[in-house]
């Protein structure tokens, strides 16, 4: 035996320190709970439909885009709702207030400030002027369960025309796309009523919302990029 074994046999073993193969998943959770926390807070829900609307089918090659829009709904009862929406968050509340203080000065209707604001935070009416103090008086919950009226479009009062030229001023500047929603089952003088309010204010051009009924396979509109193919 030589002196290096000799040297190796007398060396003391080396034990090497056995770690553990758990992992601490608590920074884990903690960023999982951030994550849910900033969706939870950052997502804007859908608000309820004011009215149910059995919409009409047809085929489109295009989706209904977010834009500065007065948008009027029917349902097949024939109560009209008139609504705005604008794109750019940051003129929001400034184009619906002053919609709303328009109409306010043009039918003496007398709404104060919290009234005004109250249609600037939920800009859906579907109600005559004679009561529109008294439903911009509610909160928002107690809008929602009211069974309004509708917006009258009758050839002696048509007060959709004085909403849709309210809109028109507080618009200027601004491209404003006028959409109908109406339902497959109402009557033609709902319609009718409608386009006679756009007609008023010189507005000949609007988009109908309709269900996307399914493109035919294998035609030129079908291969579309964008086509809506429905099942």
């Amino acid at each position: 035996m030589n002196l290096n074994t000799k040297i190796l046999q007398n060396m003391p073993s080396v034990k090497l320190p056995k770690k553990s193969t758990a992992t601490d998943m608590t920074p884990f959770v903690d960023v999982a709970f951030l994550i849910l926390s900033f969706f939870m807070l950052a997502t804007k829900f859908k608000p309820p439909e004011p009215l149910e609307i059995t919409t009409p089918y047809s085929v489109s090659s295009d989706k209904l885009k977010e834009e500065d829009a007065v948008r009027i709904e029917f349902d097949s009862s024939g109560r009209i709702y008139f609504n705005v929406t604008v794109k750019n968050e940051t003129q929001d509340n400034g184009l619906k207030l002053e919609l709303i203080k328009q109409v306010n000065s043009n039918r003496n209707l007398g709404l104060t400030n919290a009234e005004m604001i109250s249609f600037q935070n939920y800009p859906t009416v579907g109600s005559p002027f004679s009561q529109l103090k008294s439903l911009l008086s509610m909160s928002r919950d107690q809008r929602d369960k009211v069974k309004q009226s509708g917006v009258p479009v009758d050839s002696v009062n048509n007060e959709l025309a004085t909403w849709i030229g309210a809109a028109k001023v507080a618009f200027q500047g601004h491209k404003v796309f006028y959409m109908i929603k109406g339902d497959n089952n109402a009557s033609y003088p709902t319609f009718k009523g409608v386009i006679d309010a756009l007609k008023k204010n010189d507005e000949y051009k609007y988009k109908l919302i309709t269900d996307p009924k399914a493109v035919p396979p294998g035609t030129d509109l079908y291969n579309k990029p964008n086509t809506i193919k429905g099942d």
